[in-house]
Order: structure tokens, then sequence, then C-alpha cells
């Protein structure tokens, strides 16, 4: 089945980008992914193609129309009806992996990408429209985020990736920070390889990538570690719960 993506954007020239290169664009070429590019000034009706308005209640920028946003939805959901709409927009939840790898096991994915001081706030009431953002940062658009967004998908495709492995041990698959890597040389300005890393022993080698996924993530972002820590403690918790109603 190929995964099929959609993005609405006033900048359609901007795909597929840097996703028509190395892995992403030859999957593109072989078909496992498809892209189709939406204009949403295509769905204004006036003969200015206005996208956009003033801000009710005055300030500055400009705000993107709720009716020509729900026609590009429209438009796309016939399309696409089992795709889910993302909206690209700071004030969304930030994306995780975990979501990633759910939008690459299905038929595909349409991403909404906002200009200018983003979209009316009524078009996520008026359509099933799941706010994401890429980072606490605030870009010109919506597309350097979907480009993102695409890029973790595609690379998780069944055949994308060379070794199966590779969309397992990295970062934030478990939780962790993923593992340091070295290669050759096996000496760079005085610097050496762990010693462990050419011991040949796995069992030791899979011990010591474990500690330093571990002490990585707790030194550089105890925000993930302090999630991963509640949820083990509530899993713990729920088994237990379990047990006792079992009378075990």
């Amino acid at each position: 089945m190929t995964f099929a993506a959609t993005v609405l954007t006033l900048y359609p020239e901007m795909f597929p980008g840097p996703l028509g290169v190395s892995l992403a664009g030859r999957a593109l070429s072989e078909g496992a992914w498809s892209l189709d590019t939406v204009q949403i000034r295509d769905f204004a009706t006036d003969r200015h193609r206005t996208v956009d308005d003033t801000p009710a209640g005055g300030g500055a920028g400009m705000v993107l129309k709720p009716d020509i946003l729900a026609a590009a939805i429209d438009h796309a959901r016939e399309k696409q009806p089992a795709a889910p709409v993302l909206a690209m927009t700071p004030r969304g939840a930030p994306i995780t992996q975990a979501r990633i790898r759910e939008l690459a096991a299905g038929p595909g994915v349409t991403l909404l990408c906002g200009r200018f001081e983003g979209f009316d706030e009524r078009i996520f009431a008026g359509r099933e429209v799941e706010e994401v953002s890429l980072a606490d940062i605030v870009l010109s658009g919506g597309e350097p985020a979907a480009l993102a967004i695409l890029d973790a998908c595609i690379r998780l495709l069944p055949g994308v990736m060379g070794a199966a492995s590779s969309g397992i041990e990295e970062s934030f698959e478990e939780g962790l920070l993923e593992y340091p890597h070295y290669t050759r040389p096996p000496e760079w300005e005085g610097r050496t390889i762990p010693e462990v890393l050419r011991s040949g022993d796995h069992a030791k080698i899979a011990a010591w990538r474990k500690q330093r996924s571990e002490d990585d993530t707790r030194l550089r972002r105890p925000d993930l570690w302090e999630r991963r820590g509640g949820a083990r403690a509530q899993s713990a918790s729920g088994a237990r719960h379990e047990d006792r109603d079992q009378g075990q």
C-alpha cells in the first residue's frame, strides 16, 4: 500500500523539496509513497483569490479564512477520506515519535500549512483537524514543519531504510535519547573509541549502550527522563493492582 501525502499550502513549489532526494526521494520514485500538493488559493471565490483577512478585534498580520480552509480540507478528504488532517501550528501539541509511527502505519496524511498569523480558530470546531507543532519555535509558515513530519513518516515505511533495526534503535523510540556512535579511525586528535565498543563482546556493548542512553537522557533531557519514570511507575502500579484483583 502506498503512503499518500497531501499538503494544503500557499506555496506548493516548496514540495517535494528535500523529500525529492536521498531515501525519501528514492522511495517516492519507487512508489513507496505519493505526494499531492493542493494550492489553498484555488478555493478562493473572489477575483483576487483572497485567502486571508484582518484579525477580529484588531492587531497585526492577517488570518487565514475558515471558509477557504474548509473548502481545501473537504477537497482533500474527498480524495483521502481515511487520512487524518494535521494543521501545522505552534499552538498545537508537539508531535511525538509515537504519533509519527501511527501515521506511518496508516494510509497517509493530509498536512495543512499555515501562514501569516495562522488559522481562524473556527476551522478546528468545524472540521476534524489535529493541531500539531514541531517544537517550541515559530516558523514563517507550516511548510518546513510539514516537510519534517513527512520525512519522519517516510523513513519508517517498509523497505525505505536498509536495516530494519535502524528505525528502532534511535532517539525517542524507547523514551530515551539514542546512545552515542563512533567509527573509524579508532583514534582522532587523541580521542579514542570506548574500549567496550572494540571488545567484540555484544552483551557488554548492549549494556554500555543502554546505560549511555539512560545517562544522556537524564542529563540532557530531564523532561523525557521524568516522563519515562512516570510511565514505568504507572505501569508497575497497574500491574500490582491487577495482581491484587486476581488474588495473586
